[in-house]
């Protein structure tokens, strides 16, 4: 079945950091993009970060872009997302997600119809 499974989020407090995981199952990653959202209560869903199947490429949402790592294992079907420094405003629910489209930009949630069903992440002191 295709799958995404997100994990690793957690409490954290300011400065820290941590790296969430998405397992991904009956998917071959070098072939699909896959990207990483968040969400606030009350806020649009937004882009953090994706990889393109295209081209393999790493894309940034400019709020992400400094703090932010993605990185994906094809072996491990996993692809994950490192945060440093973390900071209140980042706190939301955080999603994985999958396209199969042959893409070179992704940073858009409508483009994705696969999804996990997402990790807490709560920076507090």
């Amino acid at each position: 079945q295709l799958q995404l499974v997100e994990s690793g989020g957690g409490l954290v407090q300011p400065g820290g950091s941590l790296t969430l995981s998405c397992a991904a199952s009956g998917i071959a990653l070098d072939y699909w993009s896959i990207g990483w959202f968040r969400q606030v209560p009350g806020k649009e869903r937004e882009a953090v970060s994706c990889i393109s199947s295209a081209d393999g490429k790493l894309h940034y949402s400019g709020s992400a872009r400094g703090r932010f790592i993605m990185s994906s294992n094809v072996a491990n079907s996993t692809a994950y997302l490192h945060i440093d420094s973390l900071k209140p405003e980042d706190t939301a629910v955080y999603y994985c997600a999958a396209d199969r489209a042959f893409r070179y930009y992704c940073l858009d949630r409508g483009l994705f119809g696969l999804w996990g069903q997402g990790t807490q992440v709560t920076v507090s002191s």
